[in-house]
């Protein structure tokens, strides 16, 4: 499959080097129109520099359309004026690849609250500015590709990126999220997490995995995630030309059998805390749409404050839930119970 973006335009941001430099690069080989924006600064975001005019100057040495933003996506009022002067120079916005970002990496303990902030407002704030900036136009042409950059960070952990993990988990949930306000829209939003050797790697990669984990070898699952054809409410993490789809799951889940335990004489009246564990069903805070006995037109129930789910069969429904709990407690109980020696044959 030949993937073409001919007569699209693209907002690349932290566009200067790395992943954003080879996204921008193969957009415009691509046949789209590119803004590269990057603030110029170190991995840490810290300094400025002219980064985003050497990687138009290559596209435009290619063939290409483009032109450099310096704008920082941390000011959602520049990534407006960035998008108005694509618009101004293009007419539309069709691709948005939310890239830009720092890293201030410590151990949590040693970890300072601005070194914390600082991360999660170029990552998930910044990300938010940017998308927040060309949402309406998306809405009005009835089209829009976004891609969030994610990392396994965010999606598993790792040590001394505390600030790091909760950006990127977090960008993860408001792909979800505009996943479903974009969809009728003809917006589509998907989440990369992708591992790559670029300036912000180059101390923890050894040399030769450096090369094999080149920003070119993610550029293929990125485009792919931005095309006319892409799915939407994926995350898709890549790297070194492999890519494996991960996703936010529950397991099949366990109905709690046993009845509230009462209060121990010896130990005293138990807490709330207790009460709530040991309470398979919290009564209903609204009514279910697939319960006969309900009239509310609300596809939900809230079988518990932290667990909300659409409900696929009548005993799930809470308004029958604790009936239906306590006749097959009684059943287990009945069954568990020895029989009288007269009783037995």
């Amino acid at each position: 499959m030949t993937i073409g973006f001919d007569n699209r335009v693209a907002i690349v941001t932290g566009a200067g080097g790395g992943l954003g430099r080879a996204y921008a690069l193969e957009l415009a080989r691509r046949g789209a129109k590119v803004v590269v924006n990057d603030l110029g600064g170190a991995r840490d975001g810290t300094g400025h520099s002219d980064a985003a005019l050497a990687v138009v100057r290559e596209i435009e040495a290619a063939g290409g359309e483009a032109f450099s933003n310096g704008g920082s996506v941390t000011e959602y009022d520049q990534m407006v004026a960035m998008v108005e002067a694509a618009k101004a120079r293009w007419g539309r916005i069709d691709i948005l690849i939310n890239n830009a970002g720092v890293l201030r990496d410590k151990s949590f303990a040693k970890m300072e609250p601005e070194d914390f902030r600082f991360v999660v407002d170029v990552h998930l704030n910044g990300s938010a500015n940017c998308t927040k900036a060309v949402w309406d136009t998306m809405r009005d042409q009835n089209y829009g590709r976004i891609l969030m950059t994610a990392s396994s960070t965010g999606l598993f952990g790792n040590f001394g990126q505390a600030n790091y993990g909760a950006a990127k988990l977090g960008l993860a949930g408001l792909a979800k999220t505009l996943h479903l306000e974009g969809a009728k829209y003809g917006i589509k939003v998907n989440t990369i997490a992708p591992v790559a050797g670029t300036r912000m790697t180059e101390d923890i990669f050894p040399e030769a995995a450096f090369k094999a984990f080149a920003p070119e070898n993610v550029a293929p699952a990125a485009l792919f995630l931005v095309s006319e054809d892409a799915p939407t409410n994926m995350i898709i993490g890549a790297g070194a030309g492999v890519v494996q789809a991960a996703y936010v799951t529950l397991t099949p889940g366990a109905r709690l059998t046993e009845p509230t335990p009462k209060a121990s004489p010896r130990n005293g009246p138990r807490s709330s805390t207790a009460r709530a564990r040991s309470s398979p069903i919290r009564a209903p805070s609204r009514p279910c749409r697939s319960c006969p006995g309900c009239s509310s037109a609300s596809p939900y129930c809230l079988t518990n404050t932290l667990m909300l789910r659409r409900s696929s069969q009548q005993e799930d429904c809470p308004c029958t839930a604790k009936a239906t709990w306590q006749a097959r407690w009684r059943r287990e109980r009945s069954r568990r119970t020895p029989r009288r020696p007269s009783e037995t044959t």
